[in-house]
């Protein structure tokens, strides 16, 4: 699986092991362009796309998640795997702290790697 922290000037990226177990930050996509996505897709043999859905602590959608579910239409259209979005409530929080304790990834991608981790947690 392939997690992304879409934003307007870069989408943090992270990939799972084949068992699900360990996500992995990725480099940065920058400018954030869809064909990009589609080549990590094919060069990984990803099976599943999940992009970050900014929602605010209340539960409210975030002003940015019309962007992630524009970002999702257009990466449905161009790949041939389920592309679906995930709440990323605190992500960016707990990516700092991984800064913090030394991980040398990108925020964004760390992000992404905590979505993912969340993500497969929420499906085992």
């Amino acid at each position: 699986m392939l997690a992304l922290d879409h934003g307007t000037v870069r989408i943090g990226c992270a990939l799972s092991d084949p068992s699900g177990t360990l996500a992995t930050p990725l480099p940065v996509i920058e400018p954030p362009e869809a064909r990009a996505v589609v080549e990590l897709v094919d060069e990984h043999g990803v099976e599943r796309v999940v992009v970050g859905l900014p929602i605010h602590l209340s539960g409210e959608e975030g002003s940015q998640a019309g962007f992630a579910r524009s970002f999702c239409h257009e990466l449905e259209a161009m790949l041939s795997v389920p592309v679906e979005t995930y709440d990323e409530r605190l992500t960016s929080r707990m990516a700092d702290a991984s800064r913090r304790a030394g991980a040398g990834a990108a925020r964004d991608s760390l992000a992404a790697a905590h979505l993912l981790e969340s993500y497969l947690e929420s499906r085992s």
